[in-house]
């Protein structure tokens, strides 16, 4: 392994091996604390535009699994088709991985997709770095090779548009209840999800103009970047709150797009939340639950209007994990019901969706 260097913008640097492709990349620098599930992160497009820094020491000793696609047009193992981070930060990478489903090595897919990864680094101290003074940019730059000048402010991206879909894809057709899902950045597994439950799903673009289409609900899928950014999104969102009682329902970047419709406001959180653990309380009870999470922005509920108020909380930090409205069956999460790997505590959420149609 050759040498290379992770650089943040606040001149900070952590100096270790390069693994997977060998290239100079920028991003902004994020943590996730999850044990396991790299082969998911990595094809999450809720990372576009990020150096993913895994907590958990060791990675890549379990390998890569197969792409293969299901009867259904959807990745068996992945949440998308490629990896969208722009490059991957671990403390240990295995180079021997064993597992009975693997076909290739962490670092080997890497190569093929043109990720740079980097290991041999201290991500204890470089985590307490980023809850210190927030998420910042940075660049991994191996030995030898020239350093590009610092990419776009991760912020002044409209993310969504580059990993949404371009055109109108159907799932599960012929189904009896129709969903259409606005595609932020989707997950596989939230498609799944609503096929699993008999829906029929017409994924859409993030800016497509869904009010003519004849259909039963409306899902807000998930999302990177800020939903400031996502301005077309909205205004189609608000032309259709108020032409119909229709069921509503939103994930991650969804939350804060059905948030923002409602008129309300968003900010961005000084690390965010990317783990498998985050306790969540659904408001007016005790019920709490785990949950998997992946955003670096939130909802700031006391924006929130007449008619419309918080459905969970974030047991941590005090963060708004979910709005419904007090009438019209339009409710979201913060977090991510249909995280695998991560807790299934929360697939009540597609069942309360699906109920309603």
């Amino acid at each position: 392994m050759n040498k290379a260097t992770l650089r943040l913008s606040d001149g900070t640097e952590f100096t270790g091996q390069s693994f997977g492709y060998e290239g100079a990349v920028s991003g902004e620098v994020v943590f996730n604390t999850a044990m396991t599930g790299y082969p998911e992160s990595l094809t999450d497009p809720s990372y576009a535009g990020q150096l993913l820094v895994l907590t958990y020491p060791l990675a890549g000793n379990y390998g890569v699994p197969p792409f293969t696609v299901g009867p259904d047009g959807l990745p068996d193992f992945f949440e998308s088709s490629r990896i969208h981070v722009s490059g991957l930060i671990v403390a240990d990478y295995s180079e021997q991985y064993s597992h009975w489903h693997a076909v290739e090595s962490l670092g080997d897919w890497l190569k093929r997709e043109k990720i740079p990864g980097l290991t041999g680094i201290d991500t204890r101290a470089l985590t307490k770095r980023l809850r210190e003074q927030g998420v910042m940019m940075g660049q991994i730059v191996p030995e030898g090779v020239s350093c590009p000048p610092p990419a776009e402010n991760y912020g002044e991206v409209n993310w969504v548009e580059r990993v949404s879909c371009r055109d109108i894809v159907r799932y599960n057709e012929g189904a009896g209840r129709k969903v259409v899902l606005v595609d932020c950045g989707v997950k596989a597994n939230i498609v799944r999800s609503l096929v699993r439950r008999g829906c029929e799903v017409v994924r859409v673009p993030w800016n497509y103009d869904y009010t003519g289409l004849d259909f039963d609900g409306l899902f807000l899928a998930n999302g990177p970047g800020d939903p400031d950014r996502c301005a077309a999104a909205v205004e189609v969102l608000k032309r259709h709150l108020a032409s119909t009682r229709k069921p509503v329902c939103g994930i991650c970047m969804g939350n804060q797009l059905l948030a923002k419709a409602a008129g309300a406001s968003i900010y961005k959180l000084k690390y965010g939340h990317r783990s498998h653990n985050q306790p969540v309380r659904e408001k007016g009870t005790d019920q709490c639950y785990i949950t998997s999470q992946n955003h670096g922005y939130a909802v700031d509920a006391n924006t929130l209007p007449a008619g419309w108020e918080e459905l969970f909380v974030n047991m941590n930090d005090g963060s708004n994990e979910g709005i419904r409205h007090t009438v019209n069956p339009w409710f979201s999460s913060q977090f991510h019901p249909e995280a695998c790997p991560g807790p299934l505590d929360t697939g009540f959420m597609f069942d309360r969706f699906t109920q309603l149609l």
